[in-house]
């Protein structure tokens, strides 16, 4: 710790202009980010410090003040530390004196200076998304889309902005190096490999971090629930009479293995075993692999009659396939889908699908980040499990 003290001193010094002389006894000391980030706050401390100061002394002689309201607001009859009270939120001042000293600012035109609360709060109110879009797809992508326009919605009502987080700032950079560079208090990480190794260094890092749809320990995750969207579906379709389900998952993620133990462990408590020759592998928000997979299930020497696709929108390859091998849904065959995004209720015959809450998702990732921001020490590292429905529509038959 005194050896801490010693190296904050000499870079602190160095970054404030003292000569060399004055530090030279802790120059051999290394330079850590945590230094340097210190050296930075204290840096731009004293700088505001001494502009605000040169900026308050030259205010009182231009205007022949001495001393009078020194500390005090006139236009509003309070102290300055009540003004500030008020602009920050705090809830220690009766009502009636916030909405005077909000109605006065907002007269006046006043806006918050945000580097200077990120100097008084030592934070940015400034917080990372890392969204990875493999299929290119970018905020058209309707389910992350809702997410992440959720999310932002609530950071925003907490005075937090959001940063997309990416690795090529100009130059090639890891993604924890552009959070530094950014300087975001947290970072939310949905829809990325997970196995990574410049994700998992992210996750390992110091930063507060929540993942949406994967869980790491010691991390606050926020999952919906995968198991029991695919055991309704499976219970569902068995209620109407099917017991040759066929299955197009996703890539291997978190959220395949999820859905797949819920997809047997329905067919196994249901008494029928779910046939693995007609569980697939495909690709999620992928509509032509969707049709390719379904066009071999069709020409099976005995086909399903009910399939499950991986998400609402790669079902419109399925639904084109099926309709090119001269079948109807429901009469021929049946489907679902995953999601319930509103393509699902356009579609015709409208679609038998899992409603994901994809409001709830982002929401809950935005309280949770800034609940670790804000109280790390009484905030749990846990997982936030967020409920969907099932949503029946017309493209499951029921049969005799």
């Amino acid at each position: 710790m005194k050896m801490l003290r010693k190296t904050r001193k000499f870079y602190v010094g160095n970054m404030l202009g003292f000569s060399p002389h004055i530090c030279a006894d802790y120059s051999n000391f290394t330079i850590t980010p945590k230094i340097r980030k210190f050296a930075l706050a204290i840096l731009g401390k004293v700088r505001y410090a001494v502009v605000t100061k040169t900026i308050e002394e030259k205010r009182r002689k231009e205007s022949g003040s001495h001393g009078q309201y020194e500390g005090q607001c006139p236009r509003c009859g309070v102290s300055v530390a009540t003004v500030s009270k008020a602009l920050n939120g705090q809830p220690d001042i009766g009502a009636e004196t916030r909405e005077r000293i909000c109605r006065t600012a907002e007269e006046m035109g006043y806006v918050t200076n945000s580097a200077a609360r990120a100097l008084k709060a030592n934070r940015t109110y400034n917080i990372g998304i890392l969204f990875v879009d493999e299929q290119n797809s970018g905020l058209s992508h309707e389910y992350f889309s809702s997410v992440l326009e959720s999310l932002k919605v609530e950071a925003e009502r907490q005075g937090y902005d959001v940063t997309f987080i990416n690795r090529n700032v100009g130059r090639r950079t890891t993604y924890l190096q552009h959070c530094l560079y950014r300087g975001v208090d947290g970072v939310i990480i949905a829809s990325v490999d997970f196995s990574d190794p410049q994700v998992l260094e992210l996750v390992n890092s110091d930063l507060p971090v929540v993942t949406i749809d994967h869980i790491f320990n010691n991390r606050l995750a926020i999952v919906s629930d995968n198991v029991q969207g695919m055991e309704a579906l499976v219970r569902y379709a068995y209620s109407q009479g099917h017991r040759r389900i066929a299955f197009i998952h996703g890539e291997r993620t978190a959220v395949t293995e999820n859905r797949l133990t819920g997809f047997y462990r329905a067919c196994e408590a249901l008494g029928f075993r779910g046939d693995e020759a007609i569980v697939r592998q495909g690709t999620y928000h992928e509509a032509n692999t969707c049709a390719a997979i379904t066009k071999e299930l069709l020409e099976l020497p005995e086909r399903p009659t009910c399939i499950f696709f991986p998400d609402d929108y790669s079902a419109i390859g399925g639904l084109n396939a099926i309709r090119e091998a001269g079948l109807r849904v429901p009469e021929d065959i049946s489907v679902c889908g995953y999601d319930g995004i509103q393509l699902a209720d356009i579609m015709s015959p409208r679609m038998t699908t899992y409603h994901q809450d994809t409001r709830a998702l982002g929401t809950a990732a935005a309280k949770g980040l800034i609940d670790l921001i804000e109280r790390p020490r009484t905030t749990l590292l846990d997982r936030i499990v967020i409920p969907g429905s099932l949503r029946i529509r017309e493209s499951v038959a029921k049969l005799d």
